[in-house]
């Protein structure tokens, strides 16, 4: 069988994508684009049957790339987030586009949590006093986490995960997801955001998830946790309900520009944990994301049903002859 043109994207060297890739053997035949711009991506879409794409969102397939791609018959996102593409445009092709859901579940709730105990028992702050030569044991003011009211804002595998971390610990778990559920625990979002002592921000960004949380509507004294992107939080309002103490401190993986630039209130303000987007990126999450894109690659030359399909189309991948004649 001729071998699929498979076009990768990620930031890697080429060696390093063919030596990753090596297990699919000679089924596919290998390309980067040029270099790791737009006009490189668009150059060597025509030819693309399938994408693994770009976990930067750098190089991502709009509409007009998604249009520049007439063979393109799959697309294999290598992260959980399909920041930058859309699904949309993609399902229109009748391209599949699929992610890598559940991947990083353990590692974000794991950091979430210890997040969220960092800001309870002030940590940072208590790092720091000691570091300048003080000893504030009277003045920190450490709250325990144990029997807190937590919200989890988003309950796919990451959200469940959370509620699991959390519970164990003995704090009374809500959750509200887009998807309104008849279980004890679903709570209808504008009282989760109000009630919630912890708030913990672990849904994707869509259209319909930006600016979904107004910190300002917290309760006083709250606390943020925020792993899912940057845009979901309203981050002005977050930087207000900071500098006048309505809450009581927020950790971030993301932000709606990353790197934080400089200048930025967030990296001023007290009672902020900031962290470099890495909630998700351990060994053990790396080596899940790398089985579970290479067993869908594996499964779409087989032609078998690819997992984690998300703009709904069938998860059976088919090769596509447009007519080139006229393009």
């Amino acid at each position: 069988m001729t071998p699929w043109t498979l076009l990768a994207l990620p930031p890697l060297p080429e060696e390093a994508l063919r030596g990753l890739l090596a297990p699919l053997g000679d089924r596919v035949e290998l390309r980067v684009p040029a270099a790791r711009d737009r006009a490189a991506l668009l150059a060597a879409l025509p030819e693309a049957e399938i994408v693994l794409g770009d976990w930067t969102g750098l190089l991502a397939l709009d509409a007009a790339a998604v249009a520049a791609a007439p063979r393109l018959a799959f697309v294999q996102q290598p992260s959980v987030g399909v920041d930058g593409h859309d699904p949309a445009a993609l399902a229109a092709a009748g391209v599949p586009l699929a992610n890598t859901a559940g991947v990083n579940a353990v590692a974000v709730s794991e950091w979430c949590l210890a997040a969220a105990l960092s800001l309870a028992r002030r940590l940072p702050a208590a790092d720091a006093a000691v570091r300048a030569g003080g000893w504030p044991q009277l003045d920190l003011g450490p709250r325990e986490l144990s029997g807190r009211r937590a919200g989890i804002v988003g309950f796919g595998p990451i959200g469940a995960a959370c509620a699991g971390l959390f519970r164990a610990l003995g704090c009374q778990v809500s959750y509200w997801t887009r998807t309104p559920r008849e279980e004890p625990g679903y709570q209808d979002l504008e009282a989760l955001v109000a009630e919630s002592d912890v708030l913990v921000v672990v849904i994707a960004l869509t259209p319909e998830t930006r600016g979904l949380v107004d910190p300002r509507r917290m309760k006083r004294g709250a606390l943020l946790v925020n792993a899912a992107r940057g845009g979901v939080v309203d981050q002005t309002a977050l930087a207000a309900a900071l500098r006048d103490g309505h809450l009581g401190g927020a950790a971030l993986d993301v932000f709606e520009t990353e790197p934080l630039p400089a200048g930025d209130p967030l990296r001023e303000l007290p009672g902020v944990l900031l962290s470099p987007h890495v909630a998700g990126v351990t060994p053990e999450s790396t080596g899940r994301l790398l089985e579970a894109t290479l067993a869908n690659l594996e499964a779409a030359l087989d032609g078998r049903p690819v997992a984690h399909v998300l703009n709904g189309v069938s998860a059976r991948v088919e090769r596509r002859f447009p007519d080139m004649s006229t393009f």
